[in-house]
């Protein structure tokens, strides 16, 4: 490793952190390649950048789990190395993961004192629940502090994940896409209280794609481009969300050509043609009638959903993370038993079918979960394409597998969904989160499927890599495929959805045309406060 050099003489002494030079390489690739950054103390900034760009290999370096081959940082004017997480943690930095990080049988002031140095004998629970009450009115994240975090919201619990950072201390916040797992609502609740705390002072670091929540929150904005700089601290006043999206691309200060991000931003929402909204397909090709299934813990997960999505028409279904959406995805892809309720294919009962026989009818499933359940990690890239049709030519002849083949599909899987990777032998857990979505979602539809079930198909994707997923979901449903929709974006279901159902404990809360989504309403069913909503 390279000796990290002092910070430049430019440096501005007052500053909450000021990164320059970093440079962080990993086998194959340079992740970071010279990145600056700035944080001034009281800004919201906003880290932005396509997937692979290196916006989380930056605050990885920041937050002490990544050390940087090259470059210096500063936190509050000093010089520092942060050699771990409990180093960054002592200087003021903490990281809230978009992935929670909490024992859900635990309570709330259990979970924030879980991993203090200090001796348990020396915890006072007491003490720690009225000092999370406190920091909760200060700062407006109020949370009961004797509630099991099982028993909370998504919102709630996203909630206890910045009450441990700051009950440590923390004045620099790092949040990786804090917003896409939460309701509308929410997402202002949360916004309501990065306001209040830039305004005491603090620093707050935000990693998202969402260029409105850029445009609506953020002081200024830093954004990287394939592990460098193309716009260091740009107040947002001044910039327009064309401009962040030319410098997502490459394009340094906003001077890239227009042709650059021609189809970039995804399409506005446009009224579904009739013939997509299933009048003339009386034979649904995915009918599920009062399924019912049960969560890892045995309590209900579904409880009587009934849905139907005829050919070429694609189905939205919005909700708060937790409401059902991953069993309901689950037991259609044969992952995850029923208890009661029958799913069809094209009219054809699939029950009794296992995932290898319900592929074989046509289904293409993109899980949630892209690493532990849509990806095998430890496997090249290669043998991930290969996962899906292993048992079918090219890839198969006869007894044997040819390899060959296999490469030249995984290839043109790559290059077509355009997935940033050093070589087709790499492991699958050495890509970034988006870019392996986007080795999934390709893998799945090279089978030419009738039926697709896509769960948060775009969570993690930048603005290039959303806008061919959106492109890929309208060809499918041109071609007659069914899609069912699964997703807490609702930017992204009013782009798409001929209809829109929500979920709310395991129940359908109600159902309205794509297009121009009422959000409001769709709200109050995300929480359980229309009329719709299961008790």
């Amino acid at each position: 490793m390279n000796e990290i050099t002092d910070a430049s003489a430019t440096t501005p002494a007052a500053a909450a952190v000021a990164l320059r030079g970093i440079v962080r390489r990993f086998p194959g690739i340079v992740a970071l390649g010279g990145v600056d950054f700035d944080l001034a103390w009281g800004e919201i900034h906003a880290l932005l950048g396509e997937n692979g760009a290196g916006k989380s290999t930056l605050m990885k370096v920041l937050a002490g789990m990544l050390q940087p081959h090259e470059g210096s940082l500063r936190v509050g004017g000093e010089v520092v190395r942060l050699r771990s997480p409990r180093a960054a943690i002592a200087r003021g930095v903490g990281m809230v993961h978009q992935h929670f990080m909490l024992v859900p049988s635990l309570s709330v002031t259990e979970n924030v004192v879980l991993g203090l140095s200090r001796p348990r004998w020396l915890l006072d629970l007491e003490r720690a629940a009225g000092r999370i009450e406190e920091l909760g009115r200060q700062v407006g994240l109020t949370v009961d502090p004797g509630a099991r975090v099982a028993d909370l919201s998504v919102g709630e619990q996203q909630r206890v994940e910045i009450l441990k950072v700051l009950y440590r201390g923390a004045r620099i916040l790092l949040l990786d896409e804090p917003t896409a797992v939460l309701a509308p609502g929410e997402v202002e609740d949360l916004f309501d209280s990065l306001r209040r705390m830039a305004r005491e002072g603090r620093a707050v670091v935000l990693i998202t794609h969402k260029l409105d929540e850029v445009m609506a929150i953020a002081d200024r904005c830093t954004v990287l481009h394939r592990g460098r700089c193309t716009a260091l601290a740009r107040p947002t006043g001044g910039t327009t969300a064309a401009e962040v999206a030319r410098w997502m691309m490459g394009g340094a200060d906003g001077e890239a050509p227009a042709s650059a991000v021609d189809g970039v931003t995804p399409a506005p929402p446009q009224p579904p043609p009739a013939a997509h909204r299933g009048e003339a397909h009386p034979v649904p090709a995915l009918e599920v009638e009062d399924l019912r299934a049960a969560r890892e813990d045995g309590t209900p997960g579904l409880r009587g959903i009934t849905l139907r999505v005829a050919p070429g028409e694609v189905l939205g279904v919005a909700g708060v993370s937790g409401n059902g959406q991953s069993e309901l995805a689950d037991a259609i892809a044969g992952l995850r038993p029923r208890s009661g309720g029958v799913i069809r294919f094209e009219g054809r009962p699939v029950d009794g079918l296992g995932v290898a026989e319900r592929l074989g009818l046509g289904l293409a499933y993109v899980p949630e979960d892209r690493g532990g359940v849509g990806s095998a990690g430890s496997l090249s890239l290669v043998d991930n394409v290969a996962l899906r049709g292993y048992r079918h030519p090219p890839v198969r002849r006869g007894p044997w597998l040819r390899w060959g083949a296999a490469r030249r599909q995984a290839e043109t899987c790559l290059r077509d969904h355009d997935v940033v990777h050093a070589h087709a032998a790499q492991r699958a857990d050495q890509l970034s989160g988006g870019n392996l979505q986007k080795l999934i979602l390709g893998r799945e539809l090279g089978c030419n499927p009738r039926i697709l079930v896509a769960a948060q198909p775009t969570r993690g994707l930048d603005l290039t890599a959303t806008a061919a997923v959106d492109r890929s979901i309208r060809d499918e449903r041109a071609r007659g495929t069914a899609v069912l929709l699964i997703s807490e974006d609702l930017d992204e279901l009013e782009r798409l959805a001929d209809r829109v159902v929500v979920l709310y404990r395991g129940r359908v809360a109600g159902e309205v045309p794509g297009g121009t989504l009422d959000r409001e309403q769709l709200g109050r069913w995300m929480t359980g406060a229309g009329d719709g909503g299961a008790p």
